[in-house]
């Protein structure tokens, strides 16, 4: 049998356990490096598709003229797109509640702008953007909404 002391044994395994805190912590801390990272690398993966689709569209204008504003649906669909892919490239850059609301609800109300096929999909929008709304005023706190507002200033 083992004669060591109780107290001994004690320190041995907090020693252990210390030694598991800190590779779990260590560990911990290069997933999240590299899943900040790779939010980035998307991030900008995003953006340059984005300013790609931006210069198709200009270009569209420009070659197209009045044919390009003849069909309103197609010319919204796509500037809402670009317009909803720049608010996720922010909400993945500043990961806050409020962001991923506000891409939510452009998302949503580009649906109800685009679509006119059913009023009750339209009402359930609408019912869905009330309850961003309400998440926004009742369970985001007030201080992430200010830090927020300072920035954009």
């Amino acid at each position: 049998m083992n004669c060591k002391n109780p107290q001994l044994q004690s320190m041995d395994v907090q020693e252990k356990v210390n030694k598991t805190v800190k590779r779990k912590k260590f560990s911990d801390h290069i997933f999240h490096r590299i899943l900040f990272v790779l939010e980035r690398v998307i991030a900008v993966i995003t953006l340059v598709a984005l300013i790609g689709a931006s210069a198709v569209e200009v270009w569209h204008i420009f070659v197209l003229g009045t044919e390009y504003f003849a069909d309103v649906s197609h010319m919204l669909h796509n500037l809402l797109s670009i317009v909803i892919g720049l608010e996720f490239v922010r909400m993945l850059i500043d990961n806050t509640p409020a962001n991923v609301l506000e891409v939510l609800t452009m998302a949503i109300t580009r649906h109800v702008i685009l679509s006119h096929e059913d009023p009750w999909s339209n009402l359930a929008c609408i019912a869905c953007i009330a309850g961003l709304f309400a998440v926004r005023r009742y369970l985001v706190r007030q201080e992430e909404l200010q830090e927020e507002m300072v920035e954009i200033e």
